[in-house]
């Protein structure tokens, strides 16, 4: 049993704030301390970053030793610009570099005091990375994973898309109107995806609800594919009841979710039942996306999540496809409007203004008319002929 999800649920992108707070706390650390002690301020400052460039930079380069002793050939291909650049952040040398040549055109000399504790700020930096005090948080993995596209929603979500939905939603008004074309109709021509929240995808929609009961496939699709020839793509029309109602549609649940349900079942996978939910929100929210870009499957489809919740009813989830199903019947579907042709009119010649156009091209073809130019001081000439 389900219910309908609101999409206040499905998790946003992550945004710029924790960068923008970072930054803001740190300007107004570095003004506060500059007002306590601005003649040292430079230098204390210059001595701390240039510090923690340099742990930075040792740190890059025990990466940079691991991946050219035990990684060069096999992931480099024995390239060493590529491990250097895959090791080493730009950014990070060109600072240390710029903060050192700073602090020698100011004319400033470290002690051996200064150099001794500069020394051990930039070990404890390392010990401290090395036991993951510095590490990356679990909300900024999740966001670099996001961000780079890593997750495991997002390739099931671009395989489902590429290997199956770009192929089928295109041709799926054909053969919906192969259907009709027996007297069948339908209460929608979408194809109506279920994406339950706990990723348990059942055989056949009747083991949730009795309600939904299949009636019979559309006709076929096959094309050759990987290898197989004449590779069949199927969909199947079902018949939904309530309250003495019927309603027709093509149904059928996003199969990708089955592989989250059983990775979660692996305990190899390391993929437990809070990152399976997070997951398959997060595969709905890119799904959603990609269809939304999609000019060739555009109103053609219809994502349902669904949630996991046991209400006690039998019968919601018939109610929530109705649900979806009555929702449509409200919904005005803009067609893109097609470009009008790129076609050329000739500037008409003094005395033509009237004939250069048809009476239907006026009507039809928006077009843009000029005068010929005159000069200002010129009196108004008669161009008629009469």
């Amino acid at each position: 049993m389900f219910g309908v999800i609101g999409e206040d649920l499905v998790p946003r992108a992550r945004s710029r704030l924790p960068v923008v707070c970072n930054a803001g706390l740190g300007l107004f650390t570095l003004v506060f301390v500059w007002l306590l002690d601005a003649d040292r301020f430079m230098e204390r400052a210059g001595m701390i970053a240039f510090c923690l460039t340099v742990a930075a930079f040792i740190h890059s380069m025990c990466l940079f030793a691991e991946e050219w002793f035990f990684h060069s050939r096999q992931r480099y291909h024995g390239r060493i610009s590529e491990i250097f650049q895959a090791c080493f952040k730009g950014h990070v040398i060109l600072g240390m570099c710029a903060i050192f040549l700073m602090l020698m055109l100011g004319g400033v000399s470290f002690s051996h005091e200064q150099l001794s504790t500069m020394a051990i700020r930039c070990a404890v930096y390392l010990l401290l990375n090395s036991l993951g005090v510095l590490g990356l948080t679990p909300v900024q993995i999740s966001e670099i994973c996001e961000v780079k596209k890593m997750n495991v929603a997002h390739g099931l979500a671009w395989s489902f898309y590429i290997g199956y939905l770009k192929l089928i939603l295109p041709v799926l008004q054909n053969k919906i109107s192969q259907y009709s074309s027996t007297g069948a109709r339908l209460s929608s021509p979408r194809l109506h995806i279920l994406l339950p929240l706990n990723a348990v995808v059942p055989s056949e929609p009747e083991e949730e609800d009795t309600n939904v009961v299949f009636h019979e496939n559309l006709p076929e699709l096959e094309l050759d594919m990987a290898g197989v020839r004449k590779r069949s793509y199927k969909n199947s029309v079902y018949k939904i009841t309530q309250n003495n109602e019927t309603f027709s549609c093509v149904l059928e649940y996003a199969t990708p979710l089955r592989t989250l349900y059983q990775m979660s079942q692996e305990s190899s996978a390391g993929f437990g039942e809070r990152e399976r939910k997070q997951q398959v929100l997060l595969f709905y929210r890119t799904l959603k996306q990609i269809l939304e870009n999609s000019l060739e499957c555009r109103n053609r489809y219809r994502l349902i999540l669904l949630n996991d919740e046991h209400t006690g009813d039998p019968h919601q989830l018939s109610r929530v496809i109705i649900q979806h199903l009555k929702q449509q019947d409200g919904e005005i579907h803009m067609d893109p409007i097609p470009e009008p042709p790129n076609e050329v009119y000739p500037v008409p010649e003094e005395g033509q203004i009237g004939t250069f156009l048809s009476a239907d091209q006026m009507s039809s073809v928006p077009s843009l008319m000029f005068s010929l130019p005159q000069s200002l001081r010129s009196e108004p000439v008669e161009t008629t002929d009469y």
